[in-house]
């Protein structure tokens, strides 16, 4: 006999659901530690919540789910979550994933967005479940190990510096995260960047490390920056890659993203990993010159609530 229990995240769940979220996903960097602040790191206005699935007291997967914020748009929400390989088929994540539905579905959300590892069973479940497949996002690493490109030249008037130039006033930053969002690949326009939502939720996680994301200056204006957490071990991320409109064109975030990747390799960490839209040619084409090489992909899925 099975004892499936749907309740909320506990902080003592935070290894457990970290576990299941990366099992089988190498290429994700989300730590435990990570995993218990967000739960109190959320807008008001996200209704963030994070659902565990515990079978026979053992918690085997989760779902973090809230309303999508940074957007005039409205009535959009998220649901992402996993189980352990060993656990599927059993009930856990439908058990889950219809728990975040009502729960957004209680907070005015009719269209539920949800990313799916673009492998057959995955992708059958979310079908059968009334979501309709949507754009897809490869996954790509390397080896910190291996060579690294040779640094372009950076253009008259530009340098590069660490983001923690900035930790007592990032405004300037948020000021090229907010110009650059608008044009991110996918379906909700992110055209609402709240400055007190960045220094929360972005500038403030603790698996962002300011001395590796690196910022590339204009006559001392940040016009872009590549973005870095960690594991704080050996395990980098690649964040968010922003360039100002206004300095598209210019060769500014390759050099911001060598840099980066250079400075972490000097920190000790061995593997980056990064992600992009499928229709990202540009940033995609970076990426392939830095190294990278791609290990994994996952497909958005969308399903309406009011239907």
């Amino acid at each position: 006999m099975t004892t499936l229990t749907i309740r909320d995240f506990r902080a003592g769940d935070a290894e457990a659901a970290a576990a299941a979220h990366r099992a089988g996903r190498d290429h994700l960097v989300l730590t435990p530690e990570v995993f218990a602040w967000l739960n109190g790191h959320q807008p008001e206005g996200a209704h963030y919540r994070c659902l565990v699935a515990e079978v026979d007291g053992r918690v085997v997967g989760s779902v973090r789910c809230g309303v999508v914020t940074g957007t005039t748009t409205r009535g959009i929400g998220y649901a992402n979550g996993s189980v352990l390989p060993e656990y599927r088929r059993r009930g856990a994540f439908t058990a889950l994933l219809a728990a975040a539905e009502r729960h957004l579905a209680g907070h005015g959300v009719v269209e539920v967005h949800s990313w799916v590892d673009e492998e057959p069973g995955s992708l059958a479940f979310a079908t059968a479940r009334g979501y309709t497949e949507g754009r897809l996002a490869h996954f790509a690493g390397r080896d910190l190990a291996l060579p690294l490109p040779e640094a372009p030249a950076l253009p008259d008037g530009v340098e590069l510096r660490p983001a923690s130039d900035w930790a007592d006033d990032p405004y300037p930053i948020f000021l090229v995260e907010a110009d650059a969002i608008r044009d991110e690949p996918g379906e909700v326009e992110m055209d609402a960047a709240d400055y007190e939502e960045f220094l929360n939720g972005d500038w403030a996680r603790p698996d962002l490390d300011r001395d590796l994301t690196v910022v590339a200056v204009v006559d001392g204006e940040p016009v872009a920056f590549s973005a870095a957490r960690t594991d704080g071990a050996d395990r980098y991320w690649s964040a968010f890659t922003a360039c100002r409109r206004a300095f598209r064109g210019r060769g500014l975030t390759k050099p911001a993203k060598l840099e980066s990747l250079r400075r972490a390799r000097e920190a000790g960490y061995r593997r980056a990993y990064t992600s992009n839209d499928a229709t990202n040619a540009p940033m995609l084409a970076i990426n392939a010159w830095l190294g990278y090489e791609r290990c994994a992909s996952e497909r958005k899925f969308t399903k309406r609530l009011d239907c």
